[in-house]
């Protein structure tokens, strides 16, 4: 008995020994096809052959991609005796001539693949589908690398402003596209289709980019709230109860939600165009709208807080320390004292941790950099503006709005590209100053 048991566990440790030729075997079965596709047969024959390895590809098992996409990395490489030829002879004489061979012979014929591919109707969508499961592999294959490059060169073509259509999303909207916005909202869970329904109606907006070869598949949306003044808390925003308000009575436009859908094409950037393009729009049909927010989440904190915690250790950073071990607690949040404490504690923490904490010479936090790099300001840090489970865990339920003035947008995002300067309200760099850190926040002005 213990024997056969000792056997069972050893085949659940050890993969079937054939397992690699398996992988190899489907694996070379998709190469063959799309190698054809770079024959004459595939340049001849164009879409048909496409679409044959467009289906030879979505048949390959999952468990046999980690093979496919090796091959590919390693076997779609430009021809090393011609690329050196070319090479030696615009060395020898660097002529326009010879500079057109050498870059003919340094091309990537993996593009070259992936253009042929997208002859097919559905190449695109596969394409993008491809990527996702590349970026999904990188750190355990550092050699797919190349596959992601080329793919992302040609993404920024065939994804750039002139081939996205902006289009208003309402009840009205296909189902498949509704449903669409239900499962691929990230920032605040869509529950439902009554929660939809909300989010659709008069007071609200929803924006989002379509791509003529995805046409049933949002790149990205944008959720907006039409309010009176900046508000300050999510949840009315999101309350699938909360009162339909007269909409040409709004004077703020409050984006809420931003949400990226396609994993494939990250890196490709949508959301400043989106966002700009969407307030332009608002503006044009409500005139009285003159105030163009976001309440964004500051996803990065409490892991930056942790990471740093280190350089707290100091007789007046006890506070702090308390504050940071409060957070562990539950419902912490409904109790107003603690939460009195750590709102002093954390506050200050949080403005300079959105204005001063850098990574790679950026913003730490993904969203500020998003903005920020969008042209607009760090405008007020909220205080359990989040109570949801995420927006504790992530940010000890602050969120911050960020202002779009659309009259300073160039000069913020000059700023911000040439000088990493941030553009910030007074009073958040106030705020940030009383931070235990001690740390210069002047560069960081507005």
């Amino acid at each position: 008995m213990a024997m056969s048991l000792f056997k069972k566990l050893v085949r659940t440790m050890v993969p079937p020994p054939n397992l690699a030729a398996r992988a190899s075997r489907h694996s070379a079965r998709v190469i063959d096809a799309w190698r054809e596709l770079l024959s004459e047969r595939g340049e001849v024959s164009g879409a048909a052959v496409a679409h044959e390895a467009v289906v030879a590809y979505r048949e390959l098992d999952e468990k046999y991609r980690a093979a496919f996409f090796s091959r590919l990395a390693s076997e779609f490489v430009p021809h090393e005796a011609s690329l050196r030829t070319a090479a030696e002879r615009y060395l020898t004489l660097p002529s326009p001539a010879h500079l057109m061979q050498l870059q003919e012979a340094a091309a990537s014929p993996r593009q070259e693949l992936f253009r042929r591919l997208n002859q097919a109707r559905e190449g695109t969508a596969m394409l993008v589908d491809a990527r996702k499961h590349v970026l999904a592999g990188l750190k355990e294959h550092a050699d797919w690398k190349v596959i992601d490059s080329d793919l992302q060169a040609l993404f920024n073509s065939w994804f750039n402003r002139g081939f996205l259509h902006l289009k208003q999303i309402d009840w009205h909207t296909p189902a498949i596209v509704l449903e669409k916005l239900i499962e691929y909202e990230a920032v605040h869970e869509i529950t439902g289709w009554h929660d939809l329904r909300r989010r659709l109606q008069a007071d609200r907006r929803c924006f989002a980019f379509f791509h003529p070869a995805l046409p049933d598949e949002p790149l990205i949306f944008l959720e907006i709230a039409l309010v009176k003044g900046i508000a300050e808390d999510v949840a009315p925003l999101i309350d699938h109860q909360a009162p339909v308000l007269d909409p040409d009575k709004a004077d703020t436009a409050m984006f809420y939600s931003i949400t990226n859908c396609q994993p494939g094409l990250r890196g490709i950037s949508f959301g400043n165009l989106l966002i700009k393009q969407v307030a332009q729009r608002l503006g044009e049909e409500f005139p009285r709208i003159k105030t163009f927010s976001t309440l964004s989440p500051i996803p990065g904190f409490t892991a930056w807080l942790a990471a740093n915690a280190d350089r707290f250790e100091r007789p007046d950073a006890k506070p702090l320390q308390k504050a940071i071990a409060a957070l562990k607690t539950p419902d912490w949040h409904e109790q107003a004292e603690l939460s009195a404490q750590m709102q002093k504690a954390l506050l200050p923490l949080c403005a300079y941790y959105l204005i001063s904490a850098v990574g790679d010479g950026l913003p730490a936090d993904a969203v500020a950099r998003f903005h920020l790099g969008n042209g607009a300001r760090a405008e007020r840090l909220n205080w359990l503006a989040d109570t949801s489970r995420r927006g504790l865990q992530n940010c000890a339920g602050m969120m911050v709005n960020y202002v779009y003035h659309l009259d300073q947008i160039e000069e913020n995002h000059e700023r911000y590209v040439r000088e990493r300067r941030v553009a910030a309200t007074h009073e958040l760099r106030r705020i940030a100053r009383e931070c235990v850190l001690n740390v210069d926040t002047e560069r960081s002005d507005n």
